[in-house]
């Protein structure tokens, strides 16, 4: 069995698979599509992250490929529908990194209230001013999760661990279901999500549906001291429209790991801005959840290549 990564994997996934297989492996592979597309020719299987763009001219160039491992949730880099339709099988790292993005969206909220880093920089600086680093408390304040999935649920019980509230939509859950039941999300609409959110949160796939979701409209019905929190996609939100409501002080700031370009352009605005904190897509990205998405993926495929059930497989 041969089995091509073209992006980056932790060390101790690429150890499960040489154990049963020929693995080549080149983190940087995704940037160089025409021989990306000369090494899945010969490969029994695929594993990549969210830059290779597994499309119908690369499905059709991987003939043999019998299984497409993500490393990570997200599939809008994978048509899945050629997939299946070329019967090649796709498997993911299934709440793997689910920890991981809670913690950052707890890390958004809390940076938000209490700017540690400028305080010492102001100290170190020479001053103590104490009065304009009192920051706020998240006890009492509101967030408000855009889905109420795996994620969103993790975030939820830590949330209302701080004492905060919890809002929720998502249409597809009842208010029986677990994470209203159970975690404390009290659903609402989600014009009054935008309205009552101190922090709101974005939990759900870019799909048609979702694709630029927030546009300058929506960031208008929000608190001028409400902070959008996007560890999703890029692709949801309007990039230029926020950059306007940002300058226009229509909510207090964005804290955004993920970019409609990744990475992007120095000529994107959202870059300018103080109150425009950005990260490399590193929301699911510590130690701990990529040993275990390296591992999941790992296993995952091998299960598929050896024809044994899998758990984690797109249906």
């Amino acid at each position: 069995m041969k089995v091509l990564i073209a992006e980056m994997i932790w060390q101790v996934g690429i150890d499960k698979l040489l154990a049963v297989a020929d693995v080549e492996y080149d983190p940087t592979l995704w940037k160089n599509r025409e021989l990306l597309l000369e090494r899945v020719k010969d490969v029994n299987a695929l594993i990549v992250r969210n830059q290779t763009k597994v499309d119908k001219e690369l499905l059709r160039a991987g003939k043999k490929i019998q299984v497409i491992g993500r490393l990570g949730v997200g599939l809008d880099n994978i048509d899945v529908g050629e997939a299946k339709k070329l019967e090649k099988k796709i498997v993911y790292a299934r709440n793997a990194n689910a920890i991981s993005v809670a913690e950052y969206v707890i890390g958004a909220m809390l940076d938000a209230n209490r700017t540690l880093a400028k305080a010492s920089e102001s100290v170190k600086n020479g001053n103590w001013d104490r009065k304009h680093f009192t920051g706020e408390e998240l006890y009492g304040k509101t967030i408000g999760l855009l889905g109420v999935g795996e994620i969103a649920q993790r975030v939820a019980r830590r949330a209302t661990a701080f004492g905060m509230n919890v809002l929720g939509c998502d249409p597809y859950f009842t208010p029986y279901d677990f994470p209203i039941a159970e975690c404390g999300v009290q659903l609402t609409s989600f014009d009054n999500l935008l309205a009552q959110s101190d922090f709101l949160s974005i939990h759900v796939p870019l799909t048609p549906a979702t694709t630029c979701l927030f546009t300058y409209s929506q960031f208008s019905q929000m608190k001028k001291t409400a902070y959008l929190i996007n560890t999703s996609r890029g692709g949801i939100i309007n990039e230029t429209d926020l950059y306007r409501a940002l300058l226009d002080h229509e909510l207090a700031g964005a804290y955004l790991d993920v970019l409609e370009e990744e990475p992007p352009q120095h000529t994107n605005r959202l870059l300018t801005l103080k109150n425009a904190i950005i990260t490399p897509h590193i929301a699911g990205l510590t130690e701990e959840s990529q040993d275990r998405t390296s591992v999941l993926v790992a296993e995952e495929v091998i299960n598929v290549l050896h024809g044994e059930n899998a758990l984690c497989i797109v249906k």
